[in-house]
């Protein structure tokens, strides 16, 4: 199934009058950036890079799509054509995902001609936007859950392919769970479930309940105690499994004193091995709040794929520089240029380019990126438009494209492992205080030289 159409209508207005101007083959560089972070949030975390370029490869404009644009009008012929034999042949260089980043670090960085790039700033846009607000979140929530396992859980709250991502965003954030199964087929995510309120509704009894499920699954089972009684649905618990119960799952009331009761409940009864996970609308704070509480392990809904008050990571696609019309040379890679601080274009022939709108001013220039360690701790992204990144900074962008040629190991369930590892790397390296789960200024300050 072709990506093209995943895209705003004015991409390929503006690709259909490039190409009567005589500028859709100036080549050009484009970077997605956050100017800052949601309100209260000290990092974030680039998540969607993998599913970006798996969409990538299949980002082609067949005989369907292009009736379609031209039944509409949106598109001439000559237009027409150019998308017929579409295919993206620039290079693309991005923070590793599952890498953190800060207001004004160049995410994504894509170069080609204007036509093959602009073309792509909503597929970019709508997958980084949100895998980086989900994994963001999930972050957080991994903190404040301090070493305990959680689990993700909340495709019934959101689209069903959204969940899909949503899962795979979660997991590369530290979650070790999901109970989405297209998650696990797709991503390779271990999976986990039991049962709802429904089975125990279902039976005569809730022993009746319990009983079959002990039956179908083994002793090893999460039983969810809820329903009616906890205190009589936990003594029937450890009575048919002898106290070798794996775990007993709580998804309402005062989690605090619920756990703590059920806890003194079960070691009393001898189930001193038996778990305790806990449901119910949790997020970073709630997860926080239970942090003294006897709680083993967290199922996370609504708040995670919705990222937790902030769905979008507030990620923009901006053009920020382009070759000099004299310099037609579209093969040219030459990292290493140096912009002019005037805006002019520099011996290389890169033409820096920047918004001057209030509030939403850019900063012109194609990018290089490190974060700046001291005794192995972060003190500051710098975001440099001329030169390349010191020996104290660690680079962060890193080429996923080449030539068109998209680096297979970002991809599938292996590009999923390499960012989870990453994120925990990149994550290792905060300072202390980024995890506190609060409201503050970012971690560390971002440096634009």
């Amino acid at each position: 199934m072709t990506s093209a159409l995943l895209t705003d209508q004015y991409e390929l207005t503006m690709v259909d009058a490039a190409l009567k101007d005589g500028t859709a083959d100036r080549r050009c560089v484009f970077e997605v950036f956050a100017r800052r972070l949601p309100d209260g949030r000290r990092y974030g975390v680039a998540a969607g890079l993998g599913r970006f370029l798996t969409a990538l490869t299949d980002f082609r404009f067949g005989d369907d799509e292009i009736a379609f644009l031209r039944d509409r009008g949106v598109i001439d012929a000559g237009t027409a054509s150019y998308l017929a034999d579409y295919r993206f042949t620039g290079d693309i260089r991005a923070y590793r995902e599952g890498e953190v980043f800060f207001p004004n670090s160049p995410v994504l960085q894509i170069e080609g001609t204007f036509a093959e790039a602009v073309v792509l700033e909503t597929l970019a846009l709508s997958i980084f936007n949100a895998d980086s607000a989900i994994a963001s979140a999930a972050a957080r929530m991994v903190s404040a859950a301090d070493g305990r396992p959680l689990a993700e859980m909340g495709s019934r709250r959101t689209g069903e392919w959204n969940a899909v991502a949503a899962a795979r965003a979660a997991y590369i954030a530290g979650f070790g769970a999901t109970s989405n199964l297209e998650a696990g087929r797709t991503w390779g995510i271990p999976t986990m479930g039991t049962a709802a309120h429904a089975f125990t509704l279902l039976h005569d009894s809730e022993e009746d309940a319990f009983r079959s499920q002990i039956d179908a699954l083994g002793t090893g089972t999460t039983l969810l105690v809820d329903t009616y009684d906890i205190e009589a649905a936990v003594d029937t618990a450890v009575r048919l499994t002898d106290g070798k119960l794996g775990a007993v799952r709580i998804d309402s009331g005062d989690l605090p004193s619920v756990v703590a009761s059920v806890r003194a409940q079960l070691d009393r009864l001898g189930a001193t091995d038996t778990k305790i996970t806990v449901t119910n609308d949790l997020d970073e704070y709630t997860i926080a709040a239970l942090r003294a509480a006897p709680v083993d392990s967290y199922g996370v809904g609504t708040s995670v794929v919705s990222g937790s008050g902030h769905p979008a990571a507030g990620m923009v696609f901006k053009l920020v520089a382009h070759r000099d019309a004299s310099h037609r040379d579209a093969s040219h890679r030459d990292a290493g240029h140096r912009d002019t601080a005037d805006g002019g274009a520099n011996d290389d022939g890169w033409v820096p380019v920047a918004k001057k709108s209030a509030e939403k001013a850019t900063v012109g220039g194609r990018k290089q990126a490190g974060r700046r360690l001291r005794n192995g701790i972060a003190t500051a992204e710098v975001v440099l438009t001329t030169g390349q990144v010191g020996p104290d900074e660690r680079p962060l962008l890193v080429p996923v494209v080449t030539n068109g040629e998209v680096d297979p190991a970002f991809l599938g369930v292996q590009g999923v492992e390499a960012a989870r590892a990453h994120h925990k790397m990149a994550k290792a390296e905060l300072p202390a205080d980024a995890s506190r789960i609060g409201r503050g200024d970012p971690a560390i300050p971002t440096l634009v030289i």
